[in-house]
């Protein structure tokens, strides 16, 4: 690598953006009122809790900005845009005579300047412009701020400029305000569009210096993409360089801020321009080029230990995101009511729980819509229909830990102890037999996700102590597979999490609507895992339970067994207004409007399309469409590894197990409260009930 690259590959050089700031606003007194007056003082004590939140978030987004770290301030604006989508529908109903609510917001390029400032009155559409302006500005800062000389923070930086282009992208097509007469420039469609550009030509940077350091192809097929790259990274630069330079007021703007940038956008657009031009001859015929691309890794197995922190992180990423990508969306309903890890929350009383964005997992949760109308026989049925997968009890840690002193050094071991404790406190809670089904769903999840960071390292060939996995066939408890493949495992477990999702659905309570809405969702969920565990179970030789002829047949019976629930009792349909009556928690609950909407839209036909009148349904929709955009824009999984909330985090280049969660494993107990219902309580005190 040249010289003159390795100055251009500068962190130093890294373009990055301050956040936005803005002036305090207080929300939750008007956002009450206006609840109260509009439905019910009822309404209002309904959904008190996220406006709260709401509040408390966008008061740290101000007060505490220089008191938190990058990925705290990047939790806090996750939490507060998901707390704004669910209240955006009340803005519509501010009187022009209510008191207003000013959003007052400075321009993060030049904020002294005499159009630096923009404010709207009731302006929810600035508002959001903002926070996602700030989202990315946030990922942007991440980026810079890793480690770029070391593998693990080059792959942090590449995912953080991923996700930061992907807001501005989202700010560029659907949320620059274009009828906010008074933006300001930064926040136009122009800014946007450039500062994706810009931020995902950093990021093809970044992977074309994975790519550059890679030796894992013939010498024709490596110089293949890296000519390709190069010319992929040289038109991203130059689509950010032509917008500015161009339109007089955007440059004076950027020069404002850092008359560098130009200059520096002009020397990447130079350089990458001549390397695509000298490496045009490299590019293959597309007869000589391969079916499949492998996906680039960034270090082999047997290259030097520094690369041990990235692949485990790498791991979680591509197979995470492979495994998950057919259906991330879906889950959304399962996890609001039972989810030991989402803090937002549906109680059954129908009132909505949103927890303060710094307070870590997990929350309490109310499960008392499962098993309301089952009898013992019912039950029996559920476990007869696709029973969980049974495993023998397994070391992994020591047996991980002294791959890793013997493979690398007990250095390497020390910096990645802690995901390999979490690995092993998740795989002995899998085996608990009193875990509720949510709980042992939220648990397997966890621990698939630790699978997949551990399995670029399998075959583990020189460890004289290599796992083996003992797993029994589910239909036919004598038999078992025993292997070292990872493959059993991670097949088991996908396994295992269909089973939960179905016993989940079959325990529902499918006489009311939201019961019914809820057990197809996790039905749907239970097909999304068959679907991959069919990828899985290819690279493992199991039993027979895990075979393509098994998976496709409780595959067909799943979708069969949709069509057998019976009908919820309640009859919405006659109102096109769906009654309050329609959202009674005793009958059918404030989430069933929204369920019906994604998983049976055959019931109501045209009129799903109506808005829900009840707020409490209102805010819910607010929270999926909120939910979808993040998922969609944020799904890299290992930015949450820096998060305070994750299981396992990113410390100073090692991976340490969270200690709150780990004292949760530890003390998680059964709790029963005065009206009989069950909750798993990790340490924390269970809710009260009236």
């Amino acid at each position: 690598m040249s010289n003159e690259y390795r100055q251009l590959l500068n962190p130093e050089t890294v373009l990055s953006i301050p956040l936005k700031k803005t002036d305090p606003v207080e929300l939750y007194l008007p956002l009450r009122k206006l609840v109260a007056s509009k439905y019910s003082e009822s309404d209002a004590q309904k959904v008190e809790s996220v406006l709260q939140t709401l509040n408390k978030c966008r008061r740290d987004m101000v007060e505490r900005r220089g008191d938190l770290s990058l990925p705290m301030q990047r939790d806090c604006l996750i939490h507060y845009f998901k707390c704004l989508c669910m209240v955006e529908s009340l803005f519509t109903s501010l009187s022009s005579d209510a008191d207003p609510i000013i959003f007052v917001w400075y321009d993060a390029f030049n904020p002294k300047h005499e159009d630096g400032v923009s404010s709207q009155r009731n302006g929810i559409q600035l508002e959001r412009a903002a926070v996602v302006f700030n989202l990315g500005a946030i990922c942007s800062q991440i980026a810079a701020s890793c480690d770029h000389t070391t593998a693990l923070g080059r792959h942090l930086a590449m995912e953080a400029f991923k996700v930061a282009a992907n807001f501005f992208f989202q700010l560029w097509k659907a949320f620059a305000p274009k009828n906010v007469v008074s933006a300001t420039l930064d926040l136009t469609p122009l800014f946007a569009e450039f500062l994706h550009h810009v931020f995902s030509a950093q990021a093809s940077e970044l992977e074309l210096q994975q790519q550059l350091n890679n030796n894992d192809a013939s010498y024709a097929l490596q110089q293949h993409r890296c000519a390709l790259s190069f010319m992929s990274v040289y038109k991203l630069y130059d689509r950010a360089y032509e917008l500015i330079p161009n339109d007089s007021a955007a440059r004076k703007h950027v020069d404002s801020f850092d008359q560098t940038w130009v200059t520096h956008l002009y020397q990447k657009v130079t350089f990458f321009q001549e390397e695509a031009r000298q490496r045009q001859s490299s590019i293959l015929p597309e007869s000589e080029r391969p079916a499949v691309f492998s996906r680039v890794q960034s270090c082999a197995l047997d290259h030097d230990a520094e690369c041990v922190t990235e692949i485990l992180v790498k791991g979680i990423c591509r197979r995470w995101i492979l495994g998950r990508a057919k259906f991330y969306l879906q889950q959304k309903y399962v996890d609001l009511i039972l989810s030991e890890y989402n803090p937002f929350k549906l109680m059954k009383d129908g009132k909505l729980v949103a927890y303060p964005w710094d307070m870590p997992p997990p929350y309490p949760t109310d499960s008392a819509i499962l098993s309301s109308s089952l009898s013992s026989s019912s039950l029996s049925d559920i476990l007869a229909f696709l029973p969980l997968k049974k495993t023998e009890p397994l070391n992994l840690y020591e047996s991980l830990r002294s791959y890793f002193v013997l493979k690398y050094s007990e250095s390497v071991a020390k910096r990645v102890e802690g995901l390999l404790q979490m690995l092993h406190k998740l795989r002995n809670q899998m085996l608990r037999e009193d875990l509720s089904l949510p709980l042992r769903g939220d648990c397997l999840i966890h621990y698939f996700k630790c699978l997949c960071m551990i399995e670029p390292f399998f075959p583990m060939n020189a460890s004289p102590n290599p796992p083996i996995f003992v797993w029994y066939s589910a239909i036919n408890p004598q038999r078992n597979s025993s292997q070292h493949n990872i493959h059993l495992e991670k097949a088991s477990v996908l396994f295992n999490l269909a089973a939960v999702c179905t016993h989940i659905a079959l325990s529902c309570d499918h006489t009311t609507i939201q019961g019914h809405c809820l057990a197809v969702d996790a039905l749907n969920d239970a097909l999304n895992w068959f679907s991959v565990l069919r990828l899985e179970s290819k690279k493992a030789c199991g039993t027979a339970d895990l075979s393509e002829k098994y998976t496709r047949t409780g595959n067909n019976e799943i979708v069969s067994l949709k069509f057998k629930f019976p009908r919820p009792q309640c009859d919405v349909s006659s109102s096109p207004g769906y009654p309050a009556a329609a959202f009674d928690p005793l009958i059918s609950g404030p989430l069933a409007k929204i369920l019906v909407q994604s998983t049976a839209p055959q019931y109501f036909g045209a009129k799903m399309k109506t808005c829900p009148s009840d707020v409490t349904g209102q805010f819910l929709l607010g929270y999926c469409k909120a939910h979808t955009l993040l998922q969609g824009v944020c799904e890299a999984p290992c930015l949450d590894l820096l998060s305070e909330v994750s299981p396992v985090k990113i410390k100073d280049g090692n991976l340490v197990a969270n200690a709150t969660l780990e004292a949760a494993l530890e003390n998680m107990s059964l709790q029963e409260t005065s009206d009989g219902y069950i909750y798993i309580t990790w340490g924390v005190t269970a809710p009260t009930t009236n």
